[in-house]
């Protein structure tokens, strides 16, 4: 079967989108053909890849080196019981397989580094990151700038999260996580989810999200969210949404950038 052709299985499984206006069986087809990398398999990561999954991307890189702990479940969703101790990298790819065999699962149980992570967000078509760190979401933005890939981004504190989009096109005011938080925080200033505490459903909203940002990235469908940073705080039900800009004197993305000296930057084809 070529993989742009549809078997019976596929047409029942995929027929709410490919009668969906702006996606139909050619958007369908772009997604079995797509490949996306996801950073993190925890709480924004079990509900960016269950959607994901789901609709029908051909191939999801997971990249996540920790195992499944018991604390994780009360937002993880993607893990179960049965698996506390195992790779999260494996126990997402069997979550995977049982909700669409379509999808081919690339497991990555390694810490994303500098030695790693252009290669491994270099073949991707979209960058989804879940990660609960600031060293990770520095890296991966970087990296993504670098290789020109569109950025998927999401966050969570206690009772709030937030998600956007950087889309890496050196666009006159695309700006980047840079433009928006220029230096991380010092060590220790802002605590960690195990320290602060988490408010389970917060991932799965913040995640779904970052799936539907993801897709319609895909399918050059919509209008991303560029430019804009959507906040949501649980305790009085507000979504709020934030105007960002390109900061010309960001040390990545602006009109004198220091970063670019220490990397080699490959610009063919980021316009494409």
């Amino acid at each position: 079967m070529a993989r742009h052709d549809f078997t019976e299985e596929q047409l029942a499984r995929y027929a709410r989108h490919i009668v969906l206006p702006g996606v139909g069986g050619k958007g369908q087809r772009r997604l079995l053909n797509s490949r996306v990398l996801v950073v993190g398999a925890g709480g924004l990561g079990s509900p960016i890849l269950l959607y994901l999954a789901a609709a029908g991307v051909g191939t999801i890189d997971i990249v996540d080196f920790d195992v499944v702990d018991l604390s994780n479940l009360q937002r993880q969703v993607i893990h179960r019981q049965a698996e506390v101790g195992e790779r999260k990298v494996d126990s997402a790819r069997r979550a995977i397989a049982a909700i669409n065999p379509d999808v081919r699962v690339n497991a990555h149980a390694v810490r994303l580094g500098a030695g790693n992570a252009r290669e491994l967000i270099g073949p991707a078509d979209v960058v989804l990151e879940g990660s609960d760190n600031f060293a990770t979401r520095y890296l991966v933005n970087d990296a993504c700038y670098f290789e020109c890939k569109p950025l998927v981004s999401g966050a969570m504190f206690r009772f709030e999260g937030q998600a956007t989009v950087f889309l890496n096109d050196r666009g006159a005011d695309s700006p980047c996580y840079r433009c928006l938080f220029p230096e991380p925080p010092p060590p220790g200033l802002v605590p960690s989810c195990q320290e602060s505490g988490i408010f389970g459903a917060i991932p799965g909203v913040i995640g779904s999200l970052q799936a539907a940002e993801a897709v319609k990235l895909l399918l050059g469908l919509g209008e991303p969210l560029s430019g804009r940073l959507i906040t949501w705080d649980v305790l009085p039900g507000r979504f709020r949404e934030i105007a960002l800009h390109r900061d010309p004197e960001c040390a990545l993305n602006g009109n004198n950038p220091s970063i670019h000296d220490l990397v080699e930057l490959a610009e063919e084809g980021c316009a494409d």
